[in-house]
């Protein structure tokens, strides 16, 4: 028995898991297979317009695989499949994938236009001799109480808003980028808070703010105090994601080094001080208060 779930997988978040679940009760011994894309589709349709990612591509394939599939096959939506109509689509799937099952969410729409929703997916089904499985939403209650569905549009909502612990609920974990650090201005170590600087993260940033989260460097995790925005206390322009980790002698005059940085909880907003001695103060705060989510 072959078990395929489709789609972007963004986040790979408590709905996604729901899909791959079902798909690995319907599979019995057999495989479950999750078939994504890279680029996502809406990056090819409307470059200007796509929606920011939850996760690059090989973490996708992890959190997938983490989640119970046996193989996570990759397709490149720009070969052609985005003018392919919901029958060719299909057709063209299983001829290379010959699944016995495919297991969807209410929301699936594939073909060219997104023509194809779970209904068509019946029909091509019962005509092609596969089954298929629908999956209701997936909701998780927020910090205030209120139940939402988990989807990638909710947490990037979330994450634009600052509320990186409400996105970790809908995901069943924290939201995390990863980087390599690279030079900065270094002010942080003059004001006694080394900062790494994660350079071209490889994932959504959260809201300018001040979070709680951690760091991974090298296998190990630390409590970590993460600063998102321009710094405005300095009339900085560019957006900046900087690390202060905390506990840990990180090689601070070396870069290239890679960190993956967790964000658990919102501290403040970006605040413009008065000056530097102001700053440190609330700096002391925020990194006492980002170790005591720990």
């Amino acid at each position: 028995m072959l078990v395929a779930t489709i789609g972007n997988f963004d986040g790979v978040h408590l709905g996604h898991r729901a899909l791959v679940d079902a798909a690995r009760h319907a599979a019995g011994g057999g495989r479950v297979v999750a078939v994504t894309f890279d680029p996502l589709p809406a990056a090819v349709l409307r470059p200007d317009a796509a929606p920011a990612r939850l996760t690059p591509c090989e973490v996708r394939s992890v959190l997938l695989r983490d989640a119970g599939c046996d193989e996570v096959r990759v397709i490149d939506p720009r070969g052609g499949l985005l003018g392919e109509t919901p029958a060719e689509f299909v057709a063209a799937l299983r001829a290379d994938l010959p699944f016995d099952a495919v297991v969807e969410g209410g929301d699936f729409r594939f073909g060219r236009g997104r023509a194809g929703d779970v209904g068509t997916l019946r029909g091509l089904g019962a005509s092609a001799g596969f089954r298929v499985v629908e999956v209701d939403d997936v909701a998780a209650p927020l910090a205030d109480g209120t139940v939402v569905a988990a989807r990638s549009s909710a947490i990037r909502w979330m994450l634009v808003m600052g509320r990186v612990a409400d996105a970790g609920r809908l995901l069943g974990r924290a939201h995390a980028v990863r980087g390599t650090v690279a030079p900065g201005d270094r002010r942080g170590r003059l004001l006694g808070f080394p900062t790494a600087n994660v350079a071209e993260p490889d994932a959504m940033l959260p809201a300018d703010g001040v979070y709680g989260g951690r760091a991974m460097v090298d296998g190990r995790e630390w409590p970590a105090a993460i600063s998102v925005g321009v710094k405005p206390t300095f009339g900085g322009a560019a957006r900046t994601c900087e690390v202060h980790v905390v506990g840990a002698q990180l090689p601070l005059d070396r870069y290239g080094w890679e960190i993956e940085v967790r964000f658990d909880r919102w501290i403040r907003g970006q605040w413009r001080f008065p000056g530097p001695d102001a700053l440190v103060a609330r700096l002391r705060e925020d990194v006492a208060l980002a170790a005591a989510l720990a």
